[in-house]
């Protein structure tokens, strides 16, 4: 069998324990509780159980609290996937919101999610989906609510004359 990995002996098992209690993170103070058995001496596969967790699991925390002291059994958390665009083609992208779409090259009149995703594909060559897209928008500071687009050709004083006006009594 082989030879348990040794902790290291800077800190007392009264020391960890007195940092488990003062622990915010829940896992840490548990990781510390069953590091503090260790150093008092209790076989480590009943050490493991205290801190709900096998021999092996054990193992691999006692080389992080070496390498890395007590704040090293606190969890780590992902960063997440990278964004696909960077910061100028953020950017770039809100400034192609913000002007709105040409009707003659884009074919439409106000940007949809859909149409903003054909062209983040062509000009960055990032496929996105459609919810990924509305996203990004908020992220830039868009909101989903537009006012209704206007037609260019529409002529202020024909509407006027359009609307239905009742006298008053």
């Amino acid at each position: 069998m082989p030879a348990a990995v040794k902790l290291r002996t800077d800190y007392s098992a009264s020391d960890l324990r007195r940092r488990a209690a003062a622990s915010k993170h829940a896992n840490q103070s548990r990781r510390l509780l069953s590091l503090a058995a260790v150093l008092d001496g209790m076989d480590r596969e009943q050490a493991a159980r205290i801190g709900g967790m096998d021999r092996q699991t054990l193992r691999d925390w006692v080389h992080r609290f070496n390498e890395l002291g007590p704040d090293g059994l606190r969890d780590i958390r992902s960063k997440g996937n990278p964004p696909r665009l960077s910061k100028a083609q953020w950017g770039e992208l809100a400034e192609i919101v913000e002007t709105g779409p040409e009707r003659a090259i884009h074919g439409v009149v106000r940007w949809r999610r859909i149409d903003l995703k054909k062209v983040i594909f062509e000009r960055f060559g990032v496929d996105y989906h459609e919810r990924t897209v509305g996203k990004i928008l908020k992220t830039i500071g868009f909101s989903h609510i537009s006012p209704r687009p206007r037609h260019p050709a529409q002529d202020p004083k024909i509407l006027d004359a359009f609307k239905k006006t009742l006298p008053r009594p």
